[in-house]
């Protein structure tokens, strides 16, 4: 394999669908490659939700136009229902004139949502309590902080809104992931550590809490019309939920 492979042919080397010379050639590609073995580990812990996209797509099309074509396909020539398939069929869908913008933008609104916050337990993994408690905690070099982040996300945070139980304000910073900037406010708790609250722009609508594990972390995430905020760390869920709720409730005031 000369070419460097598309996505479509590592989606398939992660479904099982390419044949041993494909696979040696893959194989070799992300040994010479190392952005290459990134991008693979990144398709396959997508875990894109093609069923319910499929069935959406079904929903929004025109059922007998599609059932023509696909009947028109020779038997052995129609693939099994897999990520390959779902992107190639999804392709001749929008080359055909259907419509299906809304079911894209919608799924890679879900994508991003879902990828930012597994960015930020990426990163918060490597936290421990020393990363934190030699800072500043000053009400100054907070406000200096909490404007450069007003700045970039187009807020108005004070640090009187940020205040949590038990729990120090520790720094407040910017972080990219695609060139989306991320905001990370960074607490010390005594008993329990590092903890987060983390916002970026999302124009994804008002989402209620919810709740969700990453990286060995508990995580409380919500939106509002045009960001999106999430709370991690060691806490019980129920301490987080508790501070989820009385941030959105500051928060949106």
């Amino acid at each position: 394999m000369n070419a460097r492979p598309s996505d479509e042919q590592l989606v398939a080397y992660l479904d099982g669908q390419l044949d041993s010379e494909q696979r040696q050639d893959i194989d070799a590609a992300i040994a010479q490659d190392p952005m290459l073995g990134l991008r693979l580990q990144w398709l396959n812990r997508s875990s894109l939700p093609f069923k319910a996209a499929y069935d959406e797509l079904g929903r929004q099309a025109p059922t007998d136009r599609l059932q023509a074509m696909l009947d028109g396909l020779p038997s052995p020539a129609r693939p099994s229902f897999n990520r390959r398939w779902f992107l190639a069929a999804a392709a001749g869908l929008v080359a055909s004139g259907v419509l299906a913008d809304r079911l894209f933008l919608g799924w890679q609104a879900t994508q991003h949502e879902s990828n930012w916050r597994q960015q930020v337990a990426d990163y918060m993994a490597l936290y421990v309590p020393q990363t934190l408690d030699h800072l500043p905690t000053d009400e100054a070099t907070q406000r200096a902080q909490l404007r450069t982040i007003d700045a970039r996300l187009g807020l108005s945070l004070a640090p009187a809104q940020l205040m949590l139980p038990h729990a120090e304000f520790r720094r407040a910073q910017i972080l990219e992931y695609d060139d989306v900037p991320i905001a990370q406010i960074s607490y010390l708790d005594p008993v329990h550590g590092p903890l987060a609250l983390c916002v970026t722009l999302s124009n994804s609508g008002s989402r209620q809490l919810a709740q969700e594990r990453r990286r060995g972390m508990n995580v409380v995430y919500w939106a509002d019309m045009q960001h999106a905020w999430m709370l991690i760390g060691h806490h019980p869920i129920e301490d987080l939920e508790r501070m989820a709720t009385d941030l959105s409730t500051r928060l949106s005031a």
